[in-house]
């Protein structure tokens, strides 16, 4: 039987290689605040509930949009399709670029929270923050769903063995 009472330690480098290996949905989460429109690439998404319908997602701190999220209090979760990996690639830091550079990237299109939401997204999930816990290097943000976008139902996007790859 083991102790669960135990502190155990699991070297960074061996967590992160096991992590790899966990099929994922992939997403770019935006808001529109004081600084403009930003946005990531996530894929620590989950559903938390479905009454109210609500989710959260999982923000490293260091980004450079953290502190917009939390001050703006609404954001999108879009969920992308298999054809948009080079969006996923540049709100995921490919290129360098920042802010309102990064919508160059795609079509956009404002959604019912004044959100920037992607156009041909698999579903877009517009959320008003309930709740951000910080733990450990990242912001959970905790959205009560707002509305719902379904767009086409075809491969999706998903990240494996640190690669994109179509599902």
């Amino acid at each position: 039987m083991r102790n669960h009472g135990a502190q155990t330690h699991v070297e960074p480098g061996l967590y992160r290689e096991a992590m790899s290996r966990l099929v994922a949905a992939v997403h770019v989460v935006t808001t529109r605040g004081e600084a403009g429109r930003v946005g990531f690439t996530a894929t620590a998404v989950a559903s938390v509930s479905d009454s109210p319908p609500t989710l959260l997602v999982c923000l490293n701190r260091r980004v450079s949009s953290a502190a917009a999220f939390r001050q703006a209090g609404r954001f999108a979760v879009n969920m992308l399709a298999a054809g948009q990996q080079e969006m996923a690639e540049i709100f995921g830091g490919r290129g360098a670029l920042n802010g309102e550079q990064r919508f160059a990237a795609g079509r956009w299109h404002e959604g019912a929270l004044g959100v920037p939401c992607v156009v041909g997204a698999i579903a877009v999930f517009e959320c008003a923050m309930v709740d951000v816990r910080t733990i450990a290097t990242h912001d959970v943000l905790v959205g009560r769903v707002e509305a719902v976008t379904l767009g086409p139902d075809g491969a999706k996007l998903a990240y494996v063995d640190r690669r994109f790859r179509a599902v």
